[in-house]
């Protein structure tokens, strides 16, 4: 057939002169997938999820395949004598015209069984094609980087593009149809509809969270914000845990596993130890204090259900990084590298003041936030996960009568507040009313004690902002000694105990 390497003039290589190396491809895959479409439309639904005309090396097979796919993709008929009104007559194929070229394939098609394996065929080596432009890319650059360029971006960078090659196939972006969009909403939807909790979103396990928020959205960067105390650490190990331990997944079509419900967690632990974490959680689990845990009193019954819960936790689908002190590019890298080794379905941040930028002046601050807040956000879009950072308040809390959090009092960049689609503050009335003891015996004391009964173990997640969904404040129950958030219960609802 035309455009096969046979038709190439070949000379003997001269010892002394390199031999010319062609990219990778393979003409009659092409071909022979080509024909099978244009004999059979159904071959198209074959290998249309995941081939697409830029992946193949022929520009007049792109054609081709583009042209055939809009007109299937319209409920028309692809064929010879269709194609040909759409594409340049006068293009001279192999000493063919595009209308001859169009019967020769499909006259010399086989059967349609194999035009899934051509496709895959097609695809990997478009593939190959592209990490041979990143590798030339990255010699290139490190041959004529400047003085002041740090290698350590440039592996940065090609991380980056290799791990976007190796989830969806392409390393740089571009426009695509609205009509593309309109078709991940459905799925999006219909993902609701069969999920766990009819939610759009991967539950936090948090029963009214999830019904104001519909779970935590992918590509949505949340923060979670409070002052010292009020359990920011907690409500995230919460969720985290919840999340993983929820964690189904099913074989896809391609061979990969991809989660259905609850999902695969990272948790970078930039304040506390992978160690303080998993006490957290058993506390959490066991009903024994973290505190006890630690010190070591507990008795026999305690440690075998501490030790029977670490068993079953033991193939719990949740990562940690306990390094202090990354810069956001590093946190970046290792994110990467998660979703591609393990997978990843949501990331936990504690927290982003513990982070550093990338930039030369560490003195500006501000700065340095608003860097890692773009690159969070940046981050959950490429990876297509929710994010969960977690932030400190400003002192200006503490100056206030009520002490509730606001958007104001986001700490050191108004671009956390910006970068957010979802801002959720921690606030226990509980952990002020504590520090206000007054003198027992008083009016006051008795005031107090009302007040006190009245906050003892509720908390509220007050929803300060978010982008597709309402605000407002969701109430929480908060066992402080075990560090556990869980679904508010009204006393009168409280199920009836025989004295």
């Amino acid at each position: 057939m035309a455009l096969t390497d046979s038709n190439v003039l070949k000379l003997a290589p001269d010892s002394g002169t390199p031999a010319f190396r062609s990219a990778p491809h393979n003409i009659e895959a092409e071909q022979s997938l080509l024909g099978a479409i244009l004999v059979n439309n159904d071959a198209f639904y074959r290998v249309s999820d995941f081939l697409e005309p830029k992946h193949f090396y022929e520009p007049i097979h792109r054609a081709i395949y583009e042209t055939a796919g809009s007109l299937i993709r319209m409920g028309k008929i692809a064929t010879p004598v269709t194609l040909k009104t759409f594409l340049p007559a006068e293009t001279d194929i192999g000493g063919m015209t595009v209308g001859q070229y169009l019967a020769r394939l499909a006259a010399e098609a086989t059967t349609i069984i194999n035009a899934h394996d051509y496709g895959r065929t097609v695809y990997d080596l478009a593939l190959r094609r592209d990490l041979i432009g990143i590798g030339e890319e990255m010699v290139n650059v490190a041959y004529e980087a400047p003085v002041d360029f740090a290698p350590r971006a440039q592996i940065e960078d090609a991380e980056r593009k290799l791990y976007e090659l190796a989830e969806l196939g392409r390393y740089d972006g571009g426009f695509q149809r609205f009509s593309q969009a309109m078709k991940v909403a459905l799925d999006m939807a219909a993902n609701a509809y069969q999920r766990d909790g009819k939610l759009s979103g991967i539950a936090t396990g948090l029963r009214d969270l999830d019904s104001k928020m519909g779970g935590l959205q992918r590509s949505d960067l949340v923060i979670v914000a409070g002052r010292p105390g009020m359990g920011k650490t907690a409500l995230a190990t919460n969720i985290a845990y919840n999340i993983a331990k929820a964690q189904r997944a099913e074989i896809q079509a391609d061979g990969t596993s991809k989660s259905v419900n609850g999902g695969i967690v990272g948790f970078f632990s930039c304040e506390m130890s992978a160690e303080q974490l998993a006490t957290r959680i058993l506390a959490e689990q066991t009903g024994i204090a973290s505190s006890l845990i630690r010190r070591g009193g507990i008795n026999q019954d305690e440690f075998e259900k501490i030790r029977d819960y670490t068993i079953q936790l033991e193939h719990l689908p949740l990562f940690v990084d306990e390094t202090g002190g990354l810069s956001i590019s590093q946190l970046t890298a290792r994110a990467r590298r998660l979703k591609r080794q393990k997978g990843l379905d949501v990331l936990v941040i504690d927290y982003i003041q513990l982070l550093q930028g990338t930039g030369r002046r560490a003195d500006n601050r501000v700065q340095e936030v608003t860097e890692i807040t773009t690159s969070l956000k940046a981050l959950a879009k490429e990876l297509n996960i929710p994010i969960i950072a977690l932030s400190q308040l400003s002192r200006q809390v503490e100056n206030r009568d009520d002490k509730r959090p606001q958007l104001a009092d986001l700490r050191e960049s108004g671009s956390i507040e910006q970068d957010a689609d979802v801002v959720l503050f921690v606030y226990r009335e509980e952990y002020y009313l504590q520090n206000k003891e007054p003198k027992p015996g008083t009016v006051e004391y008795e005031k107090w004690q009302t007040e006190m009964s009245l906050a003892h173990r509720k908390a509220e997640v007050i929803i300060g902002k978010q982008r597709h969904g309402p605000t407002g404040t969701v109430k929480l129950q908060f066992d402080g000694q075990f560090t556990r958030f869980s679904d508010f219960v009204e006393e009168d609802n409280l199920p009836y105990r025989i004295p």
